[in-house]
């Protein structure tokens, strides 16, 4: 259940924390990835890591390709790219994003037009752009990464928030133009993830988050892949326009 062989993926922000996380449980299920984000060198080695603890699956090796969401050209380029060297695209996953935080009255343009241009008007771009081809093999799987603050809010991330509900509307929209082509969109959105940068906070602050979750803990990367790897299977193929919260009960939203 839920394999996902002779499946071609792209996952972006794919060099670390839950991109590098989503891709590992894509792979592990069968499918071959196409890994992209703007730091060549941290794609590589991540690469020669999966091939080395995964290997690659029977349609060929997985692949890197760099690509800075900053710049619209090269948006635009990427899923030509994933096209020319992987064939298909079957499962695209948007999770690559950045955070620019301050508060409202004082958050600059840049802040608010960077964070908007990468978290999602990019994401707009590669769902656009990946849409012709799934429509023509009359099946695709889109999974954009949203977050808990989408729905809930947080102080000093206007910018962030509102990409990341812009992303819910997104999708929605997307999944109800493509359905009948046997294409799914949903988002997956986490809450508080162990990775790099949340390890660089200290014991309170730890504790302080731990309070707030249910659960008593923050989740891990492995949490988040196993919830794309479900939505990018063909057992999920009448669940679409949905938005999975993986956050340990810490927003329990309908």
């Amino acid at each position: 259940m839920f394999r996902l062989n002779g499946m071609n993926a792209l996952v972006t922000g794919a060099s670390g924390g839950i991109g590098s996380a989503i891709a590992t449980a894509l792979a592990g299920q069968g499918a071959r990835v196409a890994l992209s984000g703007s730091n060549g060198e941290k794609l590589r080695g991540f690469r020669e890591q999966l091939m080395g603890e995964i290997g690659a699956p029977e349609h060929g090796d997985h692949v890197e390709i760099t690509c800075d969401l900053s710049k619209s050209d090269q948006v635009e380029e990427l899923i030509p790219a994933t096209l020319d060297t992987l064939g298909s695209i079957d499962i695209l996953v948007n999770n690559a994003g950045i955070t620019r935080d301050n508060l409202g009255m004082r958050m600059k343009d840049d802040e608010w037009d960077e964070v908007i241009r990468i978290n999602l008007e990019s994401v707009f771009r590669l769902m656009r752009a990946s849409a012709k081809p799934m429509m023509k093999a009359r099946f695709g799987r889109v999974i954009n990464i949203t977050s808990v603050v989408g729905s809930t809010g947080n102080p000093g991330q206007m910018n962030y928030a509102a990409a990341k509900a812009g992303l819910t509307g997104m999708t929605k929209s997307f999944a109800q133009e493509v359905a009948s082509r046997g294409i799914t969109a949903n988002c997956l959105a986490p809450g508080f993830i162990r990775t790099a940068m949340t390890s660089a906070l200290d014991e309170k602050q730890t504790e302080a988050i731990n309070a707030r979750i249910p659960m008593g803990k923050m989740g891990s990367g492995e949490d988040i892949g196993a919830a794309a790897t479900f939505l990018a299977s063909r057992e999920a193929g009448y669940i679409t326009g949905e938005t999975l919260h993986v956050n340990g009960g810490m927003a329990m939203l309908g």
